[in-house]
């Protein structure tokens, strides 16, 4: 015999549909996406000098394109919405005596592979706290790794080079996005809530944003780094 709940439920049912499975699947928070635009109101500056190494490579400009990139991000992740469940693979190749791509964001974990793509010796170096690391000098075809395991900005040298620099973003989620060569991002599968965003950009200000993700919509948010 069927208890009145039961009876209810399979009135309910009969009568518009609705039964306790379709009232969780409805109920349920459907992720969004944040997206917009980083404009750079400072012309990028010429390439940096490395810190404390003697000068021997040429003096040249990083291409602007490439120092226009910027890379957007939430401060922290949504409460359990990341865990890492395997390793990852990027690459930072070196051509024309230049680090490609000159901004690289990845996860925590990640192995970057750097292949020497130029016919002449490179030797990839970084002092960063985050992950110090001196890949020795190698030939063209030749490409050495190195894992990140903690959250940070890493700046890339050549020791052979003065004028090569790039910078890697290791973030502890993967809420994160480099914009294109129209300044452009987006940063998808975000669950609904209030977040602080932040677009960093080389040698200007980091900016920070207050952003309310909709269920299952974008938010749309500029930036002006200045």
């Amino acid at each position: 015999m069927r208890t009145p709940i039961a009876v209810l439920t399979a009135l309910l049912a009969a009568m518009t549909g609705f039964t306790p499975a379709t009232a969780t699947v409805a109920s349920a928070a459907r992720n969004g996406a944040i997206a917009g635009r980083v404009e750079l109101r400072r012309p990028p500056s010429a390439a940096g000098r490395r810190p404390g190494v003697s000068d021997l490579g040429t003096p040249a400009m990083q291409p602007t394109a490439e120092r226009q990139m910027s890379v957007v991000y939430l401060e922290s992740a949504p409460r359990g919405a990341f865990e890492q469940t395997e390793s990852d693979r990027a690459v930072m190749d070196q051509r024309n005596e230049t680090f490609v791509p000159h901004v690289l964001a990845v996860t925590t974990g990640t192995t970057v592979d750097f292949p020497n793509s130029d016919r002449i010796y490179h030797n990839v170096f970084s002092l960063s706290k985050t992950r110090p690391f001196d890949l020795g000098r190698y030939p063209v075809g030749r490409s050495k790794s190195v894992r990140f395991d903690r959250p940070g900005i890493v700046r890339v040298f050549c020791d052979i080079h003065s004028h090569m620099s790039a910078f890697i973003l290791v973030f502890g989620h993967p809420f994160f996005s480099v914009t294109d060569a129209a300044g452009r991002y987006r940063i998808n599968n975000v669950p609904p809530g209030n977040y602080t965003l932040v677009a960093w950009n080389e040698g200007v200000t980091s900016e920070s944003r207050q952003v309310s993700v909709p269920d299952g919509s974008t938010a749309e948010v500029d930036f002006s780094l200045k």
